[in-house]
């Protein structure tokens, strides 16, 4: 299986993955979750490059969910610096390739210094254009539903919006992807199959692709599958196919 089996013409642009098995490939191997975190960052780099090479525009990837906070307390702090590490050395790499940082989620809730190194990274590269990067951190898309209808809301007690004026397209512009087209494709590891609360609105028609692949194993030739997986598939918007 190798790139010249892709069809350039029809990329999807915008991918959303949940990346979702750390730990049981931890356990697996008789290591500590952390172990499994370590790897699926890699990963993570691995498939923001992939996407950047085939020409992907957005890559979303779940990070981590404000389901999360129930995990103990060593784990969530190991993870919180564990993505300021990434972040500290991805950075020089983000500014040369391209690619656009861009957090999702409630990032005011994060830890101090989490919060200020993902708003100096997404700052740095906000002006980058090959690959948007959307890493959704302390995420809910339940949230951001939430989030959506107390900006909108805020509007109409001031005056400067009707509720009649609240539109779909109105409602795209309040979300934390705001200006990006929808995932075309989500794919989930670890052989669940669910979206726990990941892009509620967003996925409105997007086409899902689940893996018994654990996150720390799905390199490259897991990542082409699933694009071509999706190169086969008459996508329909609600219509009727051919």
């Amino acid at each position: 299986m190798n790139l010249k089996e892709l069809g350039m013409e029809i990329i999807p642009r915008h991918v959303a993955i949940i990346m979702d098995g750390n730990g049981r490939w931890a356990k697996l191997r008789e290591k500590p979750r952390v172990f499994g975190h370590r790897k699926g960052v890699e990963r993570a780099k691995e498939a923001s490059e992939f996407a950047l090479e085939v020409g992907i525009e957005v890559l979303s990837l779940y990070a981590f969910s404000t389901e999360n906070w129930a995990r103990p307390k060593e784990e969530v702090e190991f993870l919180m610096a564990l993505l300021e590490d990434y972040l500290d050395k991805e950075l020089p790499t983000m500014v040369e390739k391209g690619i656009r940082f861009h957090p999702i989620g409630r990032i005011h809730q994060l830890p101090e210094s989490t919060q200020k190194k993902v708003l100096e990274t997404a700052r740095a590269t906000e002006k980058n254009n090959k690959l948007i990067l959307n890493l959704a951190l302390n995420y809910g898309g339940q949230a951001e539903l939430v989030d959506t209808i107390r900006s909108l809301a805020q509007k109409v007690l001031e005056g400067s919006l009707q509720p009649q004026e609240i539109q779909e397209k109105l409602v795209e512009e309040y979300l934390y992807t705001q200006g990006q087209p929808p995932p075309d494709l989500l794919i989930r590891t670890s052989g669940e199959y669910r979206i726990s609360n990941f892009l509620l609105w967003q996925m409105a028609y997007t086409e899902f692709y689940f893996t018994p692949t654990l996150w720390p194993d799905f390199d490259r030739a897991e990542f082409l599958k699933a694009l071509l997986d999706y190169q086969k598939r008459e996508r329909r918007f609600g219509g009727v196919g051919d």
